[in-house]
This record gives C-alpha cells, sequence and structure tokens, in this order.
C-alpha cells in the first residue's frame, strides 16, 4: 500500500511548485496591469434584471497584442517552451487557487456583494457551483472579464504559441499540421478579443454567476481541454500536404468569418434598434415584452432574419466546425485531439436547451411568436 501511494504521489504533479507560482502569479499579475493601465472605450452592457448597468473599459484587442508580442520577446530571452513542460504542474497549482478562489467569490457574494444581482439559491453546494454574484467585482476589477478573457481566453493564445516553439526546440521544425492548427486558432482567438465587448453581452456573462462553473472552467479546464489537441501535436507531429494545408486554412477561416458574422449581424440590428438592413432588406424582427424585478416594463428586439433566420442558434454550426477544423490536422491518428470538438458540441447544445428555456420564462408568448417565425433550434430543417 505504501509504495502504491508513493508511486502516485510520485506521478502527481506538484501544485505547490515554487517556479509554477512565480509565473502564475506574474501572468496574472500583468494582465491585470494591462486591464486597468490599458485606454480603451468605455462599454456599457445590457441592464440586468435589478436595473444594474455593468460598465467595462473596452481594451481587449490592445491587450491581446501586447500579451503576444510580449511573449514574442521573452521568446528571445528565455525558452518559452518551459509552458509546456510545466503544464502538469500548472493545472496542478491553478486547481487549488481557483478552487480557493471560488469558495471565496461564494462568500463574498453573500456578504459583500457587488450589485444587486446576487444572492443564495439556499444550496451551499449549488452556491459554491453555481456562484452567489452576477457581477463580482474586486478592487475595481471585473471578476469574469478576468478569469474568462484575460485569463483563459489569453491562456490560449499563449499558451498554444508556447507549444509551437516546443516542438521547434524538439523537432527542429515547426509542422505544417501545428501550423494550420495554431493559425485558425490564433484567427479564432483574435476575433475573440475583437469582439470582447460582445461577449460580455452574452449568456457567459449576462447570465451565469461567478462561481465554479465559470470561474474554475476559465482558469483550469480552459487552458488545459481547449489548447489539448495543440499540446498533443507538440511531440505528434503530422506533415500535410501544401494542397490539403491550404484546404484546411480556407474551411477553417470561413467557419470563423462565418461564426463571427452571425455575432455581428445581431449586434448592429441591436445597436441600430432593428434600422439596419440584414443581407440587404428590411431586417424581420419580434419586439418582445418583459418585466425586470422591480417591476418595470422592458423590452427586447428578437432578430429574425439574415443568420438569425435560417435557426435560432445557427451560430454554434460553424463554431464547432471551426473547433473541428483546428484539431483536424492531426488526422486521425488518435481520439485525443478530438475532445475539444465532441465536448464543445455537448456544451454548445446543453447552452441552446437552456438559452431557449431562459428566453420562454423571460418572454412568455412573445417568444413562442418569435419560435414560430424561427422554428429550428440549431440546424436548419432538422433541429
Amino acid at each position: 500500500m505504501e509504495k502504491k501511494l508513493s508511486t502516485f504521489t510520485d506521478l502527481w504533479p506538484d501544485p505547490f511548485d515554487k517556479e509554477t507560482w512565480i509565473f502564475i502569479l506574474g501572468y496574472m499579475a500583468f494582465e491585470l496591469a494591462l486591464m486597468r493601465l490599458i485606454p480603451g472605450k468605455r462599454f456599457e452592457a445590457t441592464i440586468t434584471p435589478t436595473g444594474h448597468v455593468p460598465v467595462y473599459n473596452a481594451n481587449g484587442m490592445q491587450c491581446y497584442v501586447i500579451s503576444v508580442l510580449a511573449l514574442l520577446l521573452l521568446g528571445f530571452y528565455v525558452d518559452i517552451g518551459i509552458v509546456y513542460d510545466k503544464m502538469g504542474t500548472f493545472l496542478a497549482a491553478m486547481n487549488v487557487f481557483a478552487l480557493g478562489f471560488c469558495a471565496m467569490l461564494a462568500v463574498k457574494g453573500l456578504y459583500f456583494p457587488s450589485t444587486k444581482d446576487s444572492g443564495s439559491t439556499g444550496n451551499i453546494i449549488v452556491d459554491f457551483f453555481w456562484g452567489t454574484e452576477l457581477y463580482p467585482r474586486i478592487l475595481g476589477f471585473d471578476v469574469k472579464q478576468f478569469t474568462n478573457c484575460r485569463f483563459g481566453m489569453m491562456f490560449w493564445q499563449l499558451g498554444i504559441i508556447c507549444y509551437a516553439a516546443k516542438q521547434y526546440s524538439l523537432q527542429g521544425y515547426v509542422s505544417s499540421s501545428m501550423l494550420v492548427s495554431v493559425a485558425l486558432q490564433t484567427i479564432y482567438i483574435a476575433k475573440f478579443f475583437w469582439w470582447e465587448t460582445g461577449y460580455f453581452c452574452s449568456m457567459d456573462i449576462q447570465h451565469d454567476h461567478a462561481g465554479y462553473y465559470i470561474c474554475w472552467g476559465c482558469m483550469v479546464w480552459l487552458p488545459s481541454m481547449y489548447t489539448m489537441h495543440t499540446y498533443f501535436l507538440t511531440t505528434h507531429p503530422v506533415l500535410l500536404s501544401v494542397p490539403c494545408t491550404l484546404a484546411m486554412l480556407a474551411v477553417g477561416i470561413f467557419c470563423i468569418w462565418c461564426n463571427y458574422d452571425c455575432d455581428r449581424q445581431r449586434q448592429v440590428f441591436r445597436q441600430t434598434s432593428g434600422k439596419s438592413k440584414v443581407w440587404g432588406k428590411e431586417p424581420d424582427y419580434i419586439v418582445a415584452k418583459y418585466v425586470t424585478k422591480d417591476g418595470e416594463e422592458r423590452s427586447s428586439l428578437l432578430l429574425a432574419s439574415g443568420w438569425w433566420g435560417l435557426s435560432r442558434h445557427f451560430h454554434y454550426i460553424p463554431e464547432i466546425g471551426a473547433a473541428f477544423m483546428w484539431c483536424v490536422p492531426a488526422l486521425f491518428t488518435h481520439p485525443l485531439p478530438f475532445f475539444y470538438p465532441f465536448y464543445l458540441t455537448i456544451l454548445l447544445v446543453d447552452r441552446a436547451w437552456r438559452d431557449d428555456k431562459r428566453c420562454a420564462d423571460k418572454y412568455g408568448e412573445d417568444w413562442k411568436r418569435y419560435c414560430a417565425k424561427v422554428p429550428y433550434k440549431i440546424i436548419p430543417g432538422v433541429i
């Protein structure tokens, strides 16, 4: 028994590795400094049921560019491929940090909430998992903007660059499969930070509380599972033909563009209060009324034209397609690289059902009218 326990502890990464914690805290401090110091436009997100208007410093793209350039510059002085070597201890350490952080957030939301959008479900386990506060802030920093965007999404970009650097140090070259995978993910992540204000109006931010589900997910699950395929390619290079490389890039870029255009189309429609044309035509939409918690009647415009006339969550299709295209460069040598698109499909299908239920509860009969106009949930003509 002692031998088995000793073997287990030898294999389990050390969550208190000093070098790893220096890296984690340094990375956090750098991203927090950028959030605070880099100028950006003031962005006001959608008002909450309690009347709170979330306000952000919209400097995501600037911080993204600075972070990538800083990493590339650092690569001239240190081996950034060490992130690949330290991934085990990084995840072990982040588990310790994230679990403690989520526990602190649960207590904060109950006793020191930043807004009225907070409270307990009556179940301590659910409170920890789901969170007790919608828009927590600590020392002026928006918690979900940091955990979701500046820690999780930023690490996704920086991490895959480090994996490519590690492959170069091991193999003496960066394989075509690695180039395709990293290039497509880079375009997708750059698109995310370019559109970060749109993300502030998404389900993750507007409806999911800051708890284990979101915060642990973005600080531990995202850095590991969302980069797994690139991590795999580091030591399993696949040499693709030129036509295959170009075809994968073309299909992947189209999927990313389509996903972006779906979000852009709805965002422009909302910003212009339905006065912008959609695919060259006047938009078809539903004015859906709802009542806030304080009894005030408000309304939302539900777009039923363009991409949003095909299905209520059509944008999930190109997102899954893009995920597949940056994983498929590994070909079918192992199932591991395809975990992410498989997981993403489950995540987005569940999200489509959750979002529909939330909208049905919020808008009532108006949502039924909208569903009559746009009858399919995700895949036009199928579901």
